[in-house]
């Protein structure tokens, strides 16, 4: 595994395996370089699909993670026999050895387990799937009662350097007042947000006590991740989860 690869620090339970991969340790070229697992942004695919193979070498994969159609809503797959085919920002399994996978480049992934071990799930939360609720909606799906979730937030841009507009804004305070918090002025009609506090009270909102992680930021670290705020063209990152017997 790539020495600057990510393994949340958490206290799941040993049958759930979790990483979160960087920039780095891969074969793609130029803005893509080099761990690019992203098939739709331009790379060359022979490139993508070495990276990926590398990526089941590295983690011992039995098969190939389930990648996602993602469109920044709420969707979410339970992960069972069959390719999928839809849009979807999130995944729950529950059956050993299937993968749930997001790719991110400055949203928000966030990796959730169950404490007995038994059910895992993934989401991919930029501004508008938070917004569309899909963490709540994977939290309904993992079928657990949420004091016995736990969640670890990967990396993304940072409360530092997130600058958005009103209607950003708006669209995450509606119905979720408490979001305000999240928000610090800059000139006007721009705020600071922070993806990683909103996060964090959505979830425990949702009944959710054990949430880790946080405190990394994509747009700042050049040299670990890609960032799509930072360069537009530029690969894409993964965060996985997954049951192993």
């Amino acid at each position: 595994m790539a020495a600057d690869w990510i393994s949340p620090d958490w206290s799941a339970p040993a049958s759930v395996h979790a990483v979160s991969t960087t920039r780095n340790g891969g074969v793609s070229r130029g803005p893509y370089a080099s761990f690019n697992l992203g098939m739709h942004v331009g790379d060359d695919l022979r490139a993508v699909a070495e990276n990926r193979l590398q990526l089941r070498t590295e983690l011992r994969l039995p098969r190939e993670p389930r990648w996602l159609k993602q469109v920044h809503g709420a969707g979410v797959i339970n992960l069972g026999a069959g390719e999928v085919h839809e849009p979807f920002d999130a995944a729950v399994a529950r059956t050993v050895n299937e993968v749930c996978v997001i790719m991110t480049a400055d949203c928000l992934p966030v990796l959730l387990c169950d404490r007995a071990g038994k059910t895992v799930a993934a989401a991919h939360c930029g501004w508008r799937s938070l917004a569309a609720g899909v963490l709540e909606a994977t939290v309904a799906a993992m079928h657990v009662l949420p004091a016995e979730i736990l969640a670890w937030l990967g990396p993304a841009v940072g409360p530092e350097v997130y600058q958005v507009g009103n209607e950003v804004r708006a669209a995450l305070v509606k119905d979720h007042p408490e979001a305000d918090q999240a928000f610090e002025p800059q000139q006007p009609g721009k705020w600071l947000c922070d993806l990683y506090q909103i996060a964090s009270q959505r979830l425990r909102r949702a009944g959710i006590t054990h949430i880790y992680g946080g405190g990394f930021c994509t747009y700042s670290d050049r040299v670990r991740f890609f960032s799509y705020r930072r360069d537009g063209e530029c690969g894409r990152m993964a965060s996985l989860i997954w049951l192993e017997s």
